[in-house]
């Protein structure tokens, strides 16, 4: 008779599955749709909410900043060296700048930063957040007449949209530098040549899918942790199972999204 009671309640979990998964992404998709309208009102923005943004805008950027392009910069000498000695070997050096842009500034540095910033940032929020509705913060909040979603969820997910986007572009400067001189050193001889390579790779398609993956990449590793975090999605009240929620379904989506720009870029 246990092993029936253990049998069924098995069955029962796995028959679930789905359409806990379907709420699940439900709950995002709502909670994705609020903070957007809530983030273009006006009235979101109290005295309270504009001191905790402006704090988390830099507590969640600035210390990363540094150490983060000193990083991006290690790494873009390390690709550019491997793609020119490659190139060399093949007798394909012209392509080989027109690469490290496209593999390197377009592909890698953008989905790089927005994990940075999720594992720096976005998933402890959200984990943070478990904490709080956990002690009762969000009750307190409510009794002084102010809005938990106002004052301590948007902050933090605008910071996290602010920290990505912000390390993307700083990293893809640095990394574009980078490479002209790898190719051709401390001299202006190749600045004609790399500034038709890189209009060749950024057309105006080109861009604009770039622009728009980037921005993408920004919110869903924004939302998808504070969602994770706010409704504890799975209600067994822990920071760490909070955490993995949303670094599983951030992850997948992320993917989607990077599949997404390969086929508009490439296909």
């Amino acid at each position: 008779m246990t092993h029936l009671s253990t049998w069924y309640r098995t069955v029962s979990h796995t028959s679930l599955a789905p359409v806990r998964w379907l709420a699940a992404w439900a709950r995002i998709t709502f909670f994705g749709s609020v903070m957007v309208v809530r983030a273009f009102s006006p009235r979101s923005y109290g005295p309270e909410t504009r001191f905790n943004l402006a704090r988390h805008m830099y507590i969640d950027t600035a210390p990363i900043l540094g150490w983060f392009t000193v990083l991006i910069a290690l790494f873009t000498l390390i690709i550019t060296r491997i793609v020119i000695v490659t190139s060399e070997s093949y007798g394909l050096s012209q392509y080989a700048l027109e690469m490290v842009v496209r593999v390197l500034v377009v592909e890698l540095i953008p989905l790089t930063a927005a994990l940075f910033v999720a594992l720096r940032c976005t998933i402890p929020n959200g984990a943070a957040l478990v904490e709080m509705r956990r002690i009762g913060h969000f009750r307190t909040l409510r009794r002084r007449r102010l809005d938990p979603i106002a004052v301590e969820v948007l902050p933090r997910l605008l910071a996290g949209i602010f920290a990505c986007i912000t390390l993307a572009a700083l990293s893809c400067v640095v990394a574009g530098i980078l490479a002209y001189l790898a190719v051709w050193g401390v001299t202006s001889a190749g600045l004609d040549a790399y500034m038709h390579t890189t209009g060749r790779v950024f057309s105006p398609i080109f861009t604009f899918i770039f622009g728009l993956k980037t921005l993408f990449f920004a919110i869903a590793v924004s939302i998808i942790p504070m969602a994770s975090g706010l409704n504890n999605i799975e209600d067994d009240g822990s920071r760490e199972s909070a955490a993995l929620q949303g670094l599983v379904r951030m992850f997948g989506v992320l993917l989607g999204l990077e599949a997404l720009s390969l086929v508009g870029n490439y296909i």
